[in-house]
């Protein structure tokens, strides 16, 4: 009978990616980040464990979008009071908080659970090129153009 491995997580290597996102589609961007925070890229990946790596992204402010989301697309958030309801356009949180919206998509693309929060804690999202993870000597990871850009 064969025996399914479990990967101990003290034995497992953490490595740091950088990821670019000027120009790069949101969504495109996105699913790719979020499979390397699950650790799908790695060959001793399980689904219920967090085997994935850290990810920083660089350049938020500089991300794009497809079609006429710049003006239709909405966040919402509410307070929790009544009537506290906030609805932006993704042009004008974009101009405010562009970190978020790298965050919210890579988020919405994570387990829905603990897991997924504890794997969204290893995402760093900034709106300029500089980061302070240097020590970390995180390695450039160049997303494949042709299936970002269609």
């Amino acid at each position: 009978m064969n025996k399914t491995s479990i990967p101990s997580l003290d034995s497992s290597d953490r490595q740091w990616y950088l990821v670019d996102a000027a120009d790069q589609t949101l969504g495109r961007l996105a699913t790719e980040v979020a499979s390397i925070l699950r650790g799908k890229n790695k060959p001793n990946f399980t689904p219920h464990l967090d085997t994935g790596d850290f990810v920083v992204v660089v350049n938020a402010d500089k991300i794009r979008v497809t079609g006429k989301k710049a003006q239709q697309k909405l966040y919402r958030r509410h307070s929790g009071r009544p009537g506290g309801m906030k609805v932006e356009t993704f042009s004008s949180l974009q101009h405010r908080l562009p970190e978020r919206i790298v965050e919210k998509a890579i988020k919405g693309m994570l387990p829905h659970n603990a897991l997924g929060r504890q794997l969204f804690r290893k995402l760093k999202v900034y709106k300029g090129s500089e980061h302070p993870h240097a020590a970390q000597k995180p390695q450039t990871l160049t997303l494949d153009p042709s299936v970002l850009a269609q």
